[in-house]
C-alpha cells in the first residue's frame, strides 16, 4: 500500500488539491470534504492510467511539514 500526500487549499469559490508526487493529479470542488472525496478518486484513476499505459508509478516521497510564524 502507498500513501500520497495531497495539497488542500481554499481558493476564492471553490476547493482545489493536488497530489505532488503524481503531476497532473488535481481536484476542484465546492467544498472541502467534497475536494477530499474527489482527490481519493483522482489518485486511484490516476495510478490505474498509468500502470494500463505500461508506465512507472512514482513511489511517495513528499513529507508534510508545518511552518509557523507569529504575524507582524
Amino acid at each position: 500500500m502507498a500513501r500520497y500526500l495531497i495539497v488542500i487549499e481554499q481558493g476564492m469559490s471553490s476547493w482545489g488539491a493536488h497530489v505532488p508526487d503524481l503531476p497532473g493529479c488535481i481536484a476542484v470542488g465546492e467544498s472541502r470534504a467534497e475536494v477530499v472525496r474527489l482527490i481519493h478518486e483522482a489518485v486511484a484513476f490516476h495510478v490505474e492510467g498509468m500502470k494500463a499505459q505500461g508506465l512507472p508509478v512514482p513511489p511517495p516521497t513528499s513529507e508534510p511539514e508545518v511552518v509557523e510564524i507569529t504575524s507582524a
